[in-house]
């Protein structure tokens, strides 16, 4: 992997605080010509440094006014349990992050749903079938005090 520059990671903070940017618009805001920066953004995009671009909404806009930290734990850790959970839960709309944690818990899903009807729908319907869910503990967000999807990359360092 090509090690990080001044130059990228000011490029990387301005498309993560707006990736609609031209290459014109960074360019300019780093007295560059448009040459280098596209093809700067285009090798970190070659090397996965930028995995792509999105648009982020507020669940709450669209309706989606329950936000839950569900933790789950399974009854059997064998590879083919791992894979085949990680599959089915792929597949459920509610689930918009599923992380495989260490800790007491073995899974730290986040759920968007409507209300609390539907979260239980969620559990009881879709969670519950799945044949290897052993414990599942709910966390509900009342507010949120942090969101951001910026990492900071002068504190990830290039060492």
């Amino acid at each position: 992997m090509h090690k990080l520059d001044n130059t990228d990671i000011s490029i990387l903070t301005f498309l993560q605080n707006d990736s609609k940017l031209t290459n014109k618009e960074i360019a300019a805001q780093l007295n560059l010509t448009t040459t280098p920066v596209y093809e700067r953004i285009k090798r970190m995009e070659r090397e996965g440094i930028i995995e792509k671009y999105v648009a982020l909404i507020n669940p709450e806009k669209v309706g989606l006014q329950l936000t839950a930290f569900c933790d789950v734990s399974l009854r059997e850790h064998s590879k083919v349990f791992i894979e085949k959970f990680a599959q089915e839960i792929s597949t459920f709309s509610e689930v918009s992050e599923c992380y495989h944690i260490a800790g007491t818990f073995d899974y730290l899903l986040k759920v968007f749903v409507v209300d609390m009807s539907a979260y239980q729908n969620f559990i009881i319907n879709k969670l519950a079938t799945l044949e290897n869910i052993g414990k599942v503990q709910s966390s509900f967000v009342m507010t949120t005090v942090k969101k951001s999807t910026v990492i900071k990359i002068q504190e990830i360092g290039n060492k």
